[in-house]
């Protein structure tokens, strides 16, 4: 057997092409990637100031394991399945859901 293969003629219009190809594929991503980061930054940027309540008070022997809050309020998920929901302003409990199985 021959271990050196026969060089196949190059055909320059084609070599051409398939460069013009592959900088149209190149040009292509890096714009694709501009503008994803432009997106990103865009929108990441004009979010709107998240205030927490500098502290919350929990009924005797409650632990809290999420938290989720509102426009007006604050909510407390406990390890016993009840969700407590506080008044943002005041920091009073407004209501008391418990969580059926």
């Amino acid at each position: 057997m021959d271990d050196d293969p026969q060089m196949q003629p190059v055909d320059p219009a084609m070599v051409k092409y398939l460069r013009v190809l592959v900088t149209a594929l190149s040009a292509t991503m890096i714009i694709g990637f501009i503008i994803i980061v432009a997106l990103f930054v865009t929108r990441f940027t004009g979010g709107t100031d998240v205030t927490l309540p500098v502290s919350i008070t929990l009924p005797d022997g409650t632990r809290a394991s999420a938290f989720t809050q509102g426009s007006d309020w604050y909510a407390v998920v406990t390890q016993t399945d009840e969700i407590l929901i506080f008044d943002r302003i005041t920091g009073t409990l407004r209501q008391s859901i418990r969580i059926d199985n």
